[in-house]
């Protein structure tokens, strides 16, 4: 390996970077890249899991019940930034989720410890075996392997399941291949999520995933311009660049006293109030108006109401709120 794949391994450091706390059960443990062994032998799964689908979360519960069984932690490897955002970041998707948000489900869905690596040039010159010799035996320790049935890895995406069992007879771990999980004759992908989504299908997008799509952020102040139309909005500071959606929504909202709340939602690029270059979610919350400033939030996006539009004045487009305002009601039956 050349200079460049070394530098890359020196970088890849054991950091405790976050624990994530679940309730009635031990927090999951999320490590910045590898120690030279693991503490623990350990059942893997690998993957981007971006928006942690069904499809995922069937791996993570053959995951889990898998660890259980052997007595070992559940450990997942995944990647930061994704692979596609480094070998093609002009023609990259959008994510579906941020580094928090999937960290955050992974927790939900059992998972112990999260190991965060960093996809630079030296991890991707790596070859399939070194990968394996390096990565999966010398520093992660793994008993037994689970992956979905598409996986590939290594440089070139030259290893698959067929490698991955056979060295796993040569070296002592077992390794299991999931099959894709269909929803409605469609298999369950970001790729399909994401397409649903931007098609503003939020309620197929939400059988892919087996849960709303929600975004979350911390309420920011703002330039005051929903108070000035009459309708209070909570702007919400989100980590996504490109979120896979846009417009105006029916939203459900958590993270405050008394909820989840309903509310209407408009998630874009404000192009008749001060347009801006970076997204913005701005939320009215139905009958409800204490200060939330500085607040951690998580929107769930139910249906789609509308494209964003731009408006001739501020008289048109507080009618038009004031109607968006009225079909969320409407869809919410209030």
């Amino acid at each position: 390996m050349g200079k460049e794949a070394g530098a890359g391994r020196r970088r890849t450091k054991l950091v405790i970077i976050a624990r994530f706390v679940r309730p009635h059960s031990r927090p999951m443990i999320v490590y910045r890249g590898f120690s030279p062994t693991a503490h623990s032998a350990t059942v893997l799964t690998i993957g981007n899991f971006d928006g942690v689908h069904l499809g995922h979360r069937a791996l993570l519960a053959r995951l889990t019940a898998a660890a259980a069984n052997a007595g070992l932690p559940a450990a997942v490897l995944t990647f930061e930034p994704h692979p596609r955002e480094f070998f093609a970041p002009e023609s990259a998707p959008p994510r579906l989720s941020t580094l928090r948000e999937k960290l955050e489900l992974l927790a939900d869905d059992g998972v112990d410890l999260a190991h965060v690596c960093h996809f630079n040039a030296g991890f991707a010159a790596l070859s399939a075996e070194e990968f394996i010799e390096r990565i999966l035996i010398g520093a992660l320790r793994v008993r037994q392997l689970i992956v979905g049935d598409d996986f590939r890895f290594g440089a070139g995406r030259a290893g698959d399941f067929a490698l991955l069992r056979e060295a796993g007879a040569g070296l002592g771990f077992q390794v299991e291949a999931m099959a894709s999980v269909t929803v409605d004759g469609e298999r369950a992908s970001s790729s399909a999520v994401r397409d649903a989504l931007q098609a503003g299908r939020l309620e197929h997008a939400a059988r892919l995933l087996g849960r709303p799509y929600s975004i979350d952020g911390r309420v920011v102040h703002g330039d005051k311009i929903g108070r000035q139309l009459g309708f209070h909005t909570a702007n919400i500071r989100i980590k996504h660049e490109r979120p896979p959606l846009q417009g105006v929504f029916a939203v459900e909202v958590r993270g405050l006293p008394g909820g989840p709340h309903r509310g209407a939602a408009n998630l874009g690029y404000r192009p008749t109030a001060h347009q801006v270059v970076r997204a913005l979610l701005e939320v009215h919350l139905l009958d409800f108006s204490a200060d939330i400033y500085g607040a951690h939030l998580n929107v769930r996006f139910l249906h789609k109401l509308r494209d964003e539009m731009k408006f001739p004045d501020f008289n048109a487009l507080k009618a038009q709120i004031a109607s968006d305002v009225a079909a969320v009601k409407a869809y919410f039956q209030l």
